[in-house]
């Protein structure tokens, strides 16, 4: 079984300084590159999410082998209830919370570092990008990264192949379509489409 298995020891993982001020500065949106202060504890981390994710996406693994992965990906005990279906990609995997009842399809890809916040009932189709991250604009420091956090309510639905970009609020209940592209908050209880995804209507 999965959850028997030291995933530490079996893939190789690096010791991570969490407590290191440069992910503080990273999750609060200051600009952060590889020349700053304490990188190597930022690149150990982003090689241990590549090592998880790898080892999640290839071959079968059940259920319960998956919530234990993802658990340690994650850096928490996960609601049973979640309900996340490989392939499933990430570039942090420490900065995403889900609460209960989330359910999560195939091919998605969260980037994570600014955080992702996804509220309890909450239905992803497949292939949607949730996006926490950006660069400088000034081509002289574009290797410079700025996060935004993400937050998605409870009971949304978000369509196939939408994409939610950095900063972004979804409120209770509102439907994202597929192959939206959400660059504005989007309040409760609507159906927003399109790109720039704009309110259809109210639900």
């Amino acid at each position: 079984m999965q959850n028997q298995l030291n995933l530490k020891e079996l893939l190789g993982l690096e010791n991570v300084d969490f407590s290191h001020e440069i992910f503080t500065r990273d999750i609060n949106g200051e600009g952060i590159n590889y020349e700053s202060e304490g990188w190597e504890e930022m690149h150990n981390a982003i090689s241990n999410a590549q090592k998880l994710v790898a080892h999640l996406n290839t071959g079968y693994h059940s259920r319960e082998e998956t919530h234990a992965i993802l658990c340690e990906l994650f850096g928490y005990a996960l609601d049973k209830s979640v309900w996340v279906m490989p392939p499933f990609y990430t570039d942090f995997g420490r900065n995403i919370r889900l609460e209960k009842g989330v359910f999560i399809n195939t091919c998605c890809t969260f980037m994570d570092r600014g955080g992702i916040e996804i509220g309890e009932g909450t239905f992803i189709a497949p292939k949607v990008n949730v996006i926490t991250i950006n660069h400088d604009f000034n081509p002289q420091n574009r290797s410079t990264t700025l996060c935004k956090g993400v937050k998605i309510g409870k009971r949304v639905w978000i369509g196939v192949n939408a994409t939610i970009l950095p900063s972004v609020s979804i409120g209770d209940n509102s439907i994202i379509a597929a192959g939206a592209v959400v660059t504005k908050s989007v309040p409760p209880n609507v159906i927003v489409g399109g790109n720039p995804a704009k309110i259809i209507r109210e639900i």
